[in-house]
């Protein structure tokens, strides 16, 4: 699909597609006294590498510790009671029309709390391997010899370790089954879905690509009637990438990627569709009736749109992701010979604009995003942090990209000038940033520990008294709110028939009512 870069587009070409470069040539290999720095990179690498790994593997421990809360009562004995297909059918009539998560919903809680304790796990693999992947698909795009691994799998590692505790919902993001069903599930089915259409263009076979294109129209269905947010931000950039990829832009040759992007939008247009014309999405628009769209309305979103950035832009570990990236790029400046450059661009305008575009592609489906929560929650919709997760991850997935193209481009040019003293200054500085970025996340990883493995035990002592009083015969219960993540905990609301999680709680247990010890 990727076309060879010719001198006119302001590329070296690679050996082979346009110059030749002999065996003798010392220019055609890489430089002798970069081993060191070479070695020294890789040693950063498995550093970053190991330190996040070891965070990720905290979060995915920390599942066994999960216990129900807020909308997790519900979700238990709705799929206790009605099954996989009568939460479906439940939420489709008289929640919110979310069939896709309605199902994932069922499945997940048709064990109690076994497949909620396990989705923290799914989620740190699938996604750190989806990320290494992705690495590996886009180098293989420019035709670059692989770098080591370790440097692939500290940028997966530690942009999956930002994603999940750099923010300010860590707890929401990774161990509390509903936000991520919702939030973060549909981001990692996104990124295997553009693997396995990469997959499909590769294998070199017709059918192979008639299929990805047949089946990215359902998978865009189940995504929009999955998660709105994630929804809106992918048609975003699947449409800009069709666009993009036109053959007569001369970035492709062939309609294969327009026609799988158009698929996908397709089908996301038609899975939003479904939800907001279902029952349930009516039922829940009249118990929160939206503003109409006004000069007022606009300003308001476009402050919460402010806060939500401001807020992101106070979290200096994700300055990480552009660091992790600019260790890859430095890596592939130090590994390939002088004569080779990344093949596969666009030309040199088309590139610019593709540069140029990821970042205002990203604020406007932060916008659209910011718009949804103002006019469904009102003036507190863009503290919701979890739903920040759909443009998060192609923010930090940009900055990394950022990242390994200046790294590259600061690496050649530190080889040109032949100062090893630089090209060590430079390796140091990026590293530092890279891992302390890593170490900036063990305080929060360390905090939600405490927090889910603290209220686990109080949870379970409560459980254990509330079950032997049940099977006593008792009819009304004690229940201490035990408070987790900035969610939302039975007895919160003044009367008991405006309060949802302790009807939940109490229809969980098998009680009539539930009360304050």
């Amino acid at each position: 699909m990727s076309r060879t870069t010719t001198p006119e587009h302001g590329d070296t070409p690679l050996p082979g597609g346009g110059q030749e470069t002999g065996a003798g040539d010392p220019d055609s290999h890489p430089d002798r006294d970069t081993t060191g720095l070479r070695r020294a990179l890789s040693w950063i690498a498995l550093v970053v590498s190991a330190g996040a790994g070891a965070l990720l593997s905290v979060g995915a421990f920390l599942g066994l510790y999960v216990r129900p809360t807020s909308d997790d009562w519900c979700a238990l004995w709705k799929a206790r009671d009605m099954g996989v297909l009568g939460i479906t059918a439940d939420f489709y009539r008289t929640q919110n029309g979310r069939v896709t998560n309605a199902f994932l919903t069922g499945v997940i809680y048709s064990d109690d709390m076994r497949g909620p304790k396990l989705l923290p796990a799914f989620l740190v693999v699938t996604l750190g391997a989806g990320l290494f992947l992705l690495a590996r698909v886009a180098l293989r795009a420019l035709r670059v010899p692989a770098p080591p691994p370790v440097l692939l799998a500290a940028a997966a590692a530690l942009v999956s370790a930002l994603l999940f505790f750099a923010g300010t919902r860590s707890y929401q993001v990774l161990l509390w089954a509903p936000a991520t069903v919702s939030h973060t599930l549909p981001s990692v089915i996104g990124l295997w879905a553009v693997l396995c259409a990469v997959r499909a263009a590769r294998a070199g076979h017709r059918w192979a690509r008639t299929a990805a294109v047949v089946a990215a129209f359902p998978t865009g269905v189940a995504l929009g009637m999955l998660s709105e947010p994630f929804a809106m931000v992918a048609g975003i950039l699947a449409g800009t990438a069709a666009l993009l990829c036109l053959p007569r832009l001369g970035w492709t040759k062939d309609r294969y990627v327009p026609t799988w992007c158009a698929s996908l939008c397709l089908g996301l247009a038609t899975g939003l569709v479904l939800l907001t014309t279902s029952p349930g999405a009516r039922w829940r628009r009249a118990q929160h009736p939206r503003e109409p769209l006004s000069a007022e309305l606009v300003g308001e979103t476009f402050r919460d749109w402010w806060r939500v950035w401001e807020t992101i832009a106070g979290q200096g570990a994700y300055a990480g992701a552009a660091a992790v990236g600019a260790l890859l790029g430095l890596g592939l400046a130090l590994t390939l010979p002088r004569t080779q450059a990344p093949a596969g661009l666009p030309p040199r305008r088309l590139f610019r604009i593709a540069v140029l575009l990821p970042l205002p592609l990203i604020a406007l489906a932060s916008l659209a995003v910011t718009y949804g929560l103002r006019t469904g929650y009102g003036d507190v919709g863009w503290t919701y942090g979890r739903t920040w997760t759909s443009f998060l991850l192609p923010l930090l997935l940009a900055l990394c990209a950022y990242g390994t193209w200046g790294g590259y481009r600061l690496g050649l040019l530190l080889r040109r000038a032949g100062r090893p003293a630089a090209r060590a200054a430079a390796l140091v500085a990026v590293g530092a940033i890279a891992v302390g970025s890593t170490a900036a996340l063990v305080r929060p990883v360390y905090e939600l520990t405490t927090s889910t493995v603290v209220r686990a035990t109080a949870w379970d002592r409560q459980n254990a008294r509330i079950r032997a009083e049940v099977a006593a015969g008792a009819r009304d219960v004690a229940y201490r709110p035990l408070l987790i993540g900035g969610l939302t905990e039975p007895l919160f609301a003044r009367t008991y028939e405006r309060d949802w999680a302790a009807q939940c709680t109490a229809t969980y247990y098998g009680v009539d009512r539930i009360h304050r010890p």
